[in-house]
């Protein structure tokens, strides 16, 4: 059975209408952030951080918002092949130049929260540690925080 080009078409055209763009998933608003860092290996007193801060976040900024990607340790290394379904949208941590860091980042998108879990592996170290990043809605991005 053959199927009209024009019908390929406009079935493509509803598939692709039916998905949600980025900005449907989650629209830029106002967020009070906090940034949980825990490193399970180290003594106690060293082990957590934590960090609360108001931030302007939207879908585009999930890949980059948690703040420990830009240590030193994972230089080279950035949250990529990005997967959505439904309220959570998922990355691999891909590291560059034979970097055998490893991890992944989860984050669940809701109408007043959003929460980031980033799982990660030092390469060579076996040292493993997290970081999750809750934020609140807060309201509407005004100009200045863009």
């Amino acid at each position: 059975m053959s199927i009209d080009p024009a019908a390929k078409l406009l079935f493509s055209a509803v598939l692709m209408g039916s998905l949600p763009s980025a900005s449907e998933v989650m629209p830029p608003r106002l967020y009070e952030v906090t940034t949980e860092t825990s490193m399970p290996h180290l003594e106690e007193n060293l082990r957590y951080t934590n960090t609360l801060e108001k931030r302007c976040l939207a879908h585009q900024q999930l890949s980059t918002a948690f703040p420990i990607l830009s240590h030193a340790a994972l230089k080279g290394c950035r949250l990529d092949q990005e997967h959505r379904q439904h309220a959570t949208v998922s990355y691999v941590l891909v590291c560059a130049g034979g970097n055998l860091t490893t991890g992944s980042a989860t984050w669940r998108v809701g109408e007043h929260q959003i929460r980031g879990n980033l799982n990660v592996t030092l390469g060579g170290k076996n040292m493993t540690f997290y970081q999750r990043v809750t934020g609140r809605a807060l309201g509407d991005c005004g100009p200045e925080a863009r």
